[in-house]
């Protein structure tokens, strides 16, 4: 018999919930499987995954510069044949200048790097975010990540130092930081965001939610801000993010500021919690010098979309030397980021600038990749405000929609007859009915009594909007 069962391994594991991969997406990809062995029961040919942010999986193509580049540094014998790239296959001087750049500082990116990343790219990153901030950066308090998910663990398992240590989070929110908490046997201190405020962060939501949990013996430490939001796409204004950084300063909380988003931005701009809380510190010398921010970044999202490739990194400010030390000790018993993930970071963050060879096609692959996400979104959030029972707020930023679903009650009835909660039940019907997979509200988190589902806009084409709308109208007929 088999020394681990259910009932004795970890039971934090156990415990822990991550939606986004969770029933949906195993059934999803078991339609997958039968379309591909040629089965013709289903009502539909093929299977949307719309249930996860992963561009390249839904056809968005990889930015020819970085992956000219990228195919150097994986076979850097093609270098010595610079006529042949440059004549035949298209590839720009500038790729080639990079590509010898990078092996000079990485070497093979077969080998393992420092443990916080290759120093150049660090360097690279620390410009970029001087350029977007307007002050300086130290590379020395940059650490390269396998993807922003692997900072929050990072950041997390140095936070979370007990059972009551406790985290703010925003509901609906990313079901990573849930789950990590569940996992590290933390608290979550969960915080609603304003949906009739364009999920904008509240405030007075946060402070009850700190409160709350302060008087039952919760040592609340941190507090996680997604910013363009995620599921909610909601893109923060710059009074929201100075009004968190004070909140923070007042009660001491450590801020964990997940930016991935924000080169996916449709209304508004993007306002970085690093240049807030700097200028606050310019503008009110002592008040906000003792915050602790970190931010983080990816190659995952954006007009980048290399997910696979597990590149991201994490900058700090205001943590104490002793504590940036065991942070440097924790990823270092993961030994470094991927190599090429890191070179892809470098990419993403010092890309071709106007007047390099590579520019032209540079400029015109990222814009028509950032109108097309633009043009899937709105032609989405067209398509909901026109059913019954579906509430939908314009598309701010990220990769996703949140609309609200009323499903009739009948409907709710047999979804508590088969243990599911309504949105899981009419998300479980979309993909039966459509092949399309989007993720039920209830893996985010939502206020008690209201019920949403999140989809991507990252799939090509319309004929899959156009099924989810035969799917409702059917579903509310069916069930009304």
């Amino acid at each position: 018999m088999a020394r681990l069962n259910l009932s004795n391994i970890n039971p934090h594991v156990v415990e822990a919930k991550y939606a986004v991969r969770g029933e949906l997406a195993v059934k999803s990809e078991e339609y997958r499987a039968r379309l591909r062995k040629g089965d013709k029961s289903l009502p539909f040919s093929e299977v949307i995954s719309a249930n996860i942010g992963n561009p390249q999986q839904l056809d968005q193509k990889p930015i020819t510069f970085f992956r000219q580049v990228l195919s150097l540094l994986e076979n850097p014998k093609l270098l010595e044949h610079e006529d042949v790239l440059l004549n035949s296959l298209g590839y720009k001087t500038d790729v080639l200048e990079r590509a010898k750049w990078l092996l000079d500082h990485c070497g093979s990116v077969g080998a393992y790097s420092a443990s916080a990343g290759v120093p150049v790219i660090k360097e690279s990153i620390a410009k970029f975010l001087e350029e977007r901030d307007g002050f300086a950066a130290d590379p020395a308090r940059i650490y390269l990540s396998a993807g922003a998910s692997s900072g929050v663990n990072t950041l997390l398992h140095i936070i979370c130092a007990a059972p009551n240590s406790g985290v703010l989070v925003p509901i609906p929110q990313y079901p990573l930081y849930t789950a990590s908490l569940s996992v590290l046997n933390a608290t979550c201190v969960p915080y609603y965001l304003n949906e009739h405020h364009n999920w904008g962060t509240s405030l007075e939501n946060i402070k009850e939610a700190y409160n709350t949990a302060k008087s039952n013996g919760t040592d609340v430490r941190a507090i996680v801000i997604i910013n363009p939001g995620n599921p909610t796409g909601a893109s923060l204004a710059e009074e929201d993010v100075e009004s968190v950084l004070e909140f923070a300063a007042q009660e001491k909380l450590v801020v964990l500021a997940d930016e991935v988003y924000q080169a996916n931005v449709f209304i508004g701009k993007f306002h970085p919690f690093r240049r807030a809380l700097l200028t606050l510190q310019k503008e009110h010398p002592g008040k906000y010098d003792d915050v602790e921010l970190a931010s983080l970044h990816s190659i995952s999202k954006g007009m980048v979309g290399e997910c696979g490739h597990r590149g991201g990194y994490f900058d700090l400010v205001g943590f104490k030397k002793e504590v940036e030390e065991q942070i440097y000790k924790f990823v270092s018993i993961t030994l470094c980021a991927p190599v090429i993930g890191q070179c892809l970071v470098e990419m993403m963050v010092n890309p071709p600038r106007p007047g390099d060879p590579s520019f032209a096609l540079y400029d015109a692959e990222y814009s028509g990749i950032y109108n097309g996400l633009q043009e899937r979104a709105t032609a989405l959030y067209n398509a909901f405000a026109q059913e019954e029972g579906v509430e939908c707020g314009p598309p701010q930023g990220s990769m996703y929609l949140f609309p609200t679903v009323h499903v009739p009650p009948r409907a709710a009835e047999q979804a508590k007859k088969e243990g599911r909660t309504p949105d899981e039940f009419y998300c479980m019907k979309m993909l039966e009915a459509t092949g399309v997979c989007v993720v039920p509200g209830a893996g985010f988190g939502q206020v008690p009594g209201t019920l949403h589902f999140r989809t991507t806009f990252l799939a090509p084409g319309t004929d899959w909007v156009g099924s989810i709308m035969t799917f409702h109208r059917q579903f509310m007929d069916e069930w009304r």
